[in-house]
């Protein structure tokens, strides 16, 4: 399992936590900035996480910004992608589940590092149900295709 991560200057500070989490369990973690607190625009690493991910077949990404709706909606304008921005274990854990989630969004204005572990252990820990579910996430797939 490999996940790449990326911030805005507003999600960094949580960045090195979540990276020594994935760390700690095994997980291929590569970090595509920023680096620094200087002041950034979140649609440039939403995109740049969103690419590698999509390209990078099996893999998964974080984002992180204030409240992780940014990040959410610039990820997925990326062809592939379905991010998912979660509050909570049980956000992720379906987010995984029923929409097969490929990209984890979250705000570090929002959640505390102990929801973040949680959110972060419930999205790796959870397997996409497929099924009913499988319909659906197609449906939401095509719709990339007829709008490209």
């Amino acid at each position: 399992m490999k996940f790449f991560i990326a911030t805005d200057h507003a999600g960094i500070e949580y960045k090195d936590f979540v990276i020594d989490l994935l760390k700690s369990k095994g997980i291929e973690v590569e970090d595509l900035g920023p680096y620094s607190k200087d002041r950034v625009d979140y649609p440039d690493y939403a995109k740049k996480c969103a690419l590698a991910v999509a390209q990078n077949s099996g893999s998964y990404g974080i984002l992180i910004c204030g409240t992780g709706i940014g990040m959410s909606l610039a990820a997925n304008k990326v062809k592939g992608i379905r991010a998912a921005l979660c509050h909570d274990a049980y956000t992720a854990a379906m987010a995984k589940a029923h929409n097969n989630a490929n990209i984890l969004c979250f705000g570090q204005r929002v959640v505390g590092l102990g929801v973040v572990e949680s959110i972060i252990d419930a999205f790796i820990n959870t397997q996409f149900e497929g099924g009913r579910h499988e319909t659906r996430v197609e449906k939401i797939m095509q719709i990339e295709k007829e709008e490209n």
